[in-house]
């Protein structure tokens, strides 16, 4: 049974800082020569970006709806045989989502550090972090971390607010220079933020000042293997759109289709005049809406793009991906640019969030694929659904799933290892 040092970094709310925390954790140890592996808890795609160049690995997603507890297990369990150290990052509070970070930690056998924004409170801080402990019987949270503090007699009244079963690890002072850069959808993209490592660096050193900078104790995982996957698309070739404007790629869905025999090339709508030669294709989400001038103008790749669907080759296109494929996509400014026309009408960005949750679907009798929606657009198609999502939670129907000989397209993004299979017969 592999073990090693483990925790699950979580907070009352989102924006307490938690992100940070785990970033400068993961940049610290690493510094030090030691194997980090970070794990992101839901279905997000930009703070394992930054938790990847922390590490220096790439950071998965655990979730024990849209991923599965086995899907989870077997993951931490790999990571654990050969790494110094684990670290889960939850997503919005300890206790939102069904489930949640807190019952994931308490499934997984995970000590809770939860992360509180000290900056407007004193004694309340222990107030807070008692009741993330005894609001559920069994919440497995150890130990508290004050972010944003004003001064060291602050972290002293926060410390002191503490119950006596809840451990103080430290904390961090207010710094907008190592702060993370956001926009409408979250974090900046690893790759946007020019002096990511700096900011790392700096979050490290004042973090190795702390209690927080020790591993903590050991955690025994279950042995679980790698589960074998059929070699469904053994000999197939499937170009991956990867660049500023479709960046959404989960790690674990490159390794489900390189695991079932795929062979991944990747280009770049903003740059590249041609699709490699391929079998299928696959444009993930992304912010087209960011650069929709650029993308218009490349016309030689949306050509290409409509022959390949043309000839009746298999295509997949996930939010931002089926954004590019509309007649006309709005901009945040209001600008409209002409794309793909692939799918007969418009999309339009919007400043209210339109949609958020976890969705499956399923198509063509397969198993349904797992995954999650969060947009800012309205899309306006011409075409009749070919199907529509199911919602984990909440009345009302989906995401539509659009059509097009075999490009199917939907604000979804999926997460293959959910149904390995259905995965394979988008590409295949």
């Amino acid at each position: 049974m592999p073990s090693c040092p483990a925790l699950v970094v979580a907070a009352p709310a989102s924006g307490q800082g938690k992100t940070t925390v785990v970033a400068a954790l993961a940049r610290l140890h690493a510094r030090q020569g030691r194997k980090v592996r970070v794990f992101k808890c839901g279905p997000d795609f930009l703070d394992p970006q930054i938790h990847a160049v922390a590490s220096g690995a790439p950071c998965h997603n655990v979730d024990l709806w849209m991923c599965g507890e086995d899907d989870a297990r077997w993951r931490l369990a790999e990571a654990a045989r050969d790494a110094d150290l684990i670290l889960v990052e939850g997503v919005m509070g300890l206790f939102d989502g069904d489930p949640s970070a807190a019952e994931l930690a308490q499934r997984l056998g995970l000590p809770i550090l939860t992360v509180i924004d000290g900056a407007a409170m004193a004694a309340s801080f222990g107030a807070i972090a008692y009741g993330l402990k005894h609001y559920r019987p069994g919440t497995p949270l150890a130990a508290a971390f004050a972010n944003r503090v004003g001064s060291d007699y602050h972290a002293g009244l926060l410390k002191e607010s503490l119950p006596a079963d809840i451990r103080w690890m430290g904390h961090l002072p207010r710094d907008d220079e190592a702060a993370m850069p956001e926009r409408h959808l979250g974090l900046l993209p690893a790759a946007e933020i020019a002096d990511l490592s700096a900011r790392l660096d700096r979050m490290a050193d004042a973090l190795a000042k702390t209690d927080a900078a020790a591993l903590p104790p050991p955690v025994e995982f279950a042995a679980a293997g790698r589960p074998a996957l059929p070699p469904l698309l053994a000999g197939r070739t499937i170009a991956v759109a990867r660049d500023a404007a479709f960046c959404f790629l989960y790690p674990a869905n490159l390794e489900c289709l390189e695991a079932m025999g795929a062979r991944l090339l990747f280009f770049s709508p903003l740059a590249d005049a041609a699709l490699p030669a391929c079998d299928a294709l696959w444009l993930p989400g992304g912010y087209p809406e960011l650069h929709g001038a650029r993308l218009a103008a490349n016309r030689p790749l949306w050509d290409a793009l409509a022959a390949h669907v043309a000839a009746g080759k298999p295509a997949l296109a996930e939010c931002g991906g089926m954004m590019a494929l509309f007649e006309t996509l709005v901009d945040v400014d209001g600008g409209e640019h002409r794309l793909a026309g692939l799918l007969p009408g418009r999309v339009s960005m919007q400043k209210r969030l339109a949609a958020l949750g976890m969705q499956e679907v399923a198509l063509a009798g397969e198993a349904p694929l797992r995954g999650h929606t969060f947009h800012y657009s309205r899309a306006e198609c011409a075409l009749a659904p070919h199907a529509r999502a199911t919602k984990k939670q909440g009345a009302g129907d989906g995401e539509p799933v659009w059509r097009v000989e075999r490009l199917i397209a939907s604000y979804l993004h999926l997460y293959f290892p959910s149904a390995p299979a259905a995965a394979a017969r988008l590409f295949s």
